[in-house]
């Protein structure tokens, strides 16, 4: 069977592609402007990507189409598909249908580190030998590719609130049934999506309506939308991470979150270290821990994983260093995410200087809906350099001008990199954060360093 992906060059699509392959089908797809790590895993599976979306160049031989959600009515090929009745249907739908349908769904939610998460729980599973399968919105150092289809009962999967299809509006989480659910925190985001975060927890808690009575939800304790969110209705079990009087606890033992020890029911059950930074990826192992811990991991085992675990390619990944300055790539693009990534990263490098160069890629970024929580997320830095968005004017100017720090706004990247270059020491430590490509603009930052 012949399927072809529209929009193959997104994580979540990739993904499915690798799935695809893996299961036996014959895979194509079509998108605009690919770029790593996607283009890289697609590349590496030989699968043949058309380069826009001129029906022409579509292959007779199709017997279904896989539809992105970058996808919308008026594209060229979409109409081509519906016109000729070429069956379609979400990736959400599609995964349902043929992977999940009969294996342990571990499903993790949430605004925030989601990516990593999913990764690393993945990551436990391999490690404790249950070969899971897995579907992660980014590709891991250890795994190597953003989605495997496994030999074992488990899936693990990157719970996305985002919707599925432009004809299937349901959020793709709908889709999964987890039998084990992580719900990691719950913020206003999307705002292309929903109107307020009272939709948003509308959509988690149809979410929760979908885990059946024995499958387990693990929830942050302290997370005030979590909790409300549980409270409109609960079907089965819940076990809570956190930092106080939760079932899963950790005590740090760096300031920096790269050692803790993990309680279980207030008792210690073991200490860990691992390359990771700070208090939130602390609270991901935790949620990662416990729900191993469900599908039969013992704790021990666990923690054992921790210290050879990699993180997600673009989470403070280290893309390289000249003249003793250190270049990293983010994929932050939420004030709540930019602010626990800088202060991870701070309590690492101490006094040393922190330089932010920030695009604001996503659609709620870029029409300023989180413009008054912007300085606050960045005072961890020392200089602020950004991009200005190609969105109408909401005050970026003046928020920068009122930061009490060095910052700088500039139309282009070649602008932007041309004034910070020549203003980097050695010791510095610059980190890049967007949900893009944003113009290669690591590489072009060392070769001005030079």
């Amino acid at each position: 069977m012949h399927i072809h992906i529209l929009g193959i060059g997104g994580t979540f699509m990739a993904g499915i592609a690798q799935l695809a392959k893996t299961a036996g089908y014959t895979v194509s797809g079509s998108d605009h402007a690919l770029y790593p790590p996607m283009s890289t895993q697609l590349h590496n599976l030989n699968i043949p990507i058309m380069e826009g979306y001129d029906p022409n160049l579509l292959d007779p031989s199709i017997d279904c189409v896989i539809v992105g959600n970058v996808i919308a009515r008026g594209n060229p090929v979409m109409e081509y598909i519906m016109e000729r009745n070429i069956p379609y249907l979400s990736g959400p739908q599609w995964l349902a249908n043929n992977i999940l349908h009969n294996r342990w769904v571990l499903a993790v939610a949430g605004t925030h580190g989601k990516t990593t998460t999913t990764s690393l729980l993945a990551f436990i599973l391999e490690y404790a030998g249950l070969d899971p399968g897995f579907l992660i919105g980014g590709v891991p150092e250890n795994l190597l590719v953003s989605a495997r289809m496994g030999n074992g009962h488990f899936f693990v999967i990157e719970a996305d609130e985002y919707d599925s299809a432009f004809f299937d509006k349901r959020p793709k989480f709908m889709h999964y049934h987890p039998r084990t659910l992580v719900l990691n925190n719950l913020e206003y985001d999307h705002a292309d999506i929903y109107p307020d975060l009272q939709a948003i927890k509308q959509q988690f808690h149809y979410l929760v309506r979908t885990v059946p009575p024995q499958g387990l939800i693990i929830h942050h304790q302290e997370d005030e939308n979590l909790t409300a969110v549980l409270e409109k209705g609960l079907w089965s079990k819940a076990n809570t991470f956190g930092e106080s009087n939760a079932l899963w606890q950790a005590q740090l033992l760096n300031p920096d979150g790269s050692a803790f020890k993990v309680l279980y029911q207030g008792i210690p059950v073991g200490d860990a270290q691992w390359n990771l930074l700070g208090q939130h990826n602390v609270n991901n192992a935790l949620a990662a821990i416990a729900a191993a811990y469900h599908a039969g991991v013992p704790i021990e085992k666990a923690l054992a994983a921790l210290p050879l675990f990699k993180n997600v390619k673009r989470r403070l990944e280290i893309k390289g260093e000249a003249k003793g300055i250190t270049i990293y790539d983010d994929f932050a693009h939420h004030p709540t995410a930019i602010a626990t990534t800088l202060a991870g990263l701070r309590a690492k490098v101490g006094q040393s200087r922190i330089i932010v160069v920030l695009e604001f890629g996503s659609y709620t970024m870029r029409v300023g809906v989180h413009k008054n929580k912007i300085a606050e997320a960045l005072s961890a830095a020392d200089m602020v350099l950004c991009k200005k968005p190609d969105a109408e004017d909401w005050g970026l100017e003046k928020i920068l001008t009122d930061c009490l720090k060095p910052t700088g706004l500039f139309a282009t990247v070649d602008l932007l990199v041309q004034r910070l270059a020549h203003q980097l020491t050695s010791g510095d430590h610059v980190v890049v954060m967007s949900n893009s490509g944003f113009g290669n603009i690591h590489e072009k930052l060392l070769r001005a360093i030079g």
